[in-house]
């Protein structure tokens, strides 16, 4: 071998699967685009599409949500009614919190398919990225390893690597929570206040993911990985996130609804920073930067008096001993 190394093993290929991705938004469209390269039977399906979810889902190996958070709930209801093989494995790709429940997508999956394997995919995956092809690394995690391993095969490529993760609920928390602490970051920008900031920002942004996540049943390791410091800091260092833009708007003197209102699809950290408040108070949990984003959100506070808030806070050890 040339420089005496050894070819890279070629990624599986595993038999064509019928693959259907709940939702036609960049996201979902970036996933159906993904598994269409490995040569799976690709049927994306949306509200405004003419087929119904039961014709859709007809024969599906697997179906996968890349529904936004609020419509999670009403469409797992109307799969529930459709016929489905049992072994017809549902990923979610969707990050949010449900504000009645507060549950996560996948355990509303769970909770209307029992009997069925739930895959959580969350990591750094702008999809804007994705579309162009370029280099990125997700996560698939479930209690159910082979269906992880499954979908693990579907969707890696030469520039898709997908890992496997036992830790559902981490790996979907550490995609959630990132959202706020990209509003924060996007305040951080807006408001110029330099690299030495955002650095302690973000760093403190996932000191209290993961004081949320232990909370939750997470794993403390999960968000030091892909799905957590990873998606972490891809959302808090890119203007394609409509997170970090839901921030850099308000730093800018923009109100909510107006760039809610213009902003290309869901920015999921708004509504999942107005549940996290719920969470805090009912599980007396502290989270700081998530508070000043929701007194942001709310207009209780400037950008300016959020961060005096913060900085202002009393002094402390960085760690509890």
């Amino acid at each position: 071998m040339p420089n005496g190394r050894l070819p890279p093993t070629p990624i599986p290929i595993p038999i064509p699967k019928s693959v259907v991705i709940l939702g036609a938004g960049a996201w979902g469209t970036a996933l159906a685009n993904l598994a269409r390269a490995k040569g799976h039977q690709v049927r994306l399906w949306s509200r405004q599409s003419s087929q119904t979810l039961a014709a859709v889902l007809q024969g599906a190996d697997i179906a996968l949500s890349a529904i936004s958070m609020k419509g999670v709930r009403d469409v797992a209801s109307v799969v529930k009614s459709c016929p489905l093989s049992p072994q017809t494995i549902f990923i979610t790709a969707t990050k949010g919190l449900d504000p009645q429940t507060t549950l996560t997508p996948s355990q509303i999956w769970q909770s209307e398919f029992p009997d069925h394997a739930v895959v959580v995919l969350s990591g750094p995956n702008l999809s804007k990225e994705i579309e162009q092809e370029l280099p990125a690394a997700t996560v698939v995690a479930s209690k159910n390893s082979a269906a992880a391993e499954m979908v693990q095969l579907v969707f890696s490529s030469s520039r898709f690597r997908v890992y496997t993760n036992p830790d559902p609920v981490g790996v979907e928390l550490g995609g959630t929570l990132k959202n706020v602490i990209a509003i924060a970051a996007g305040v951080c920008d807006g408001l110029h206040l330099g690299t030495n900031a955002k650095a302690a920002l973000v760093t403190r942004g996932l000191t209290e993911m993961v004081r949320i996540g232990k909370v939750l049943g997470a794993k403390t390791e999960t968000f030091y990985g892909l799905a957590g410091l990873g998606d972490l800091l891809a959302t808090c260092n890119s203007p394609l996130s409509r997170n970090y833009q839901v921030g850099y708007q308000l730093a800018n003197g923009k109100t909510l609804t107006e760039i809610l209102t213009n902003l290309p699809g869901t920015a999921e950290g708004v509504n999942t920073c107005r549940v996290l408040m719920q969470i805090s108070q009912q599980q007396h949990i502290t989270i700081p930067i998530t508070e000043q984003v929701y007194r942001l959100l709310e207009t209780e506070v400037t950008p300016e008096q959020a961060l005096d808030e913060l900085m202002l806070r009393e002094i402390k050890p960085e760690y509890n001993q």
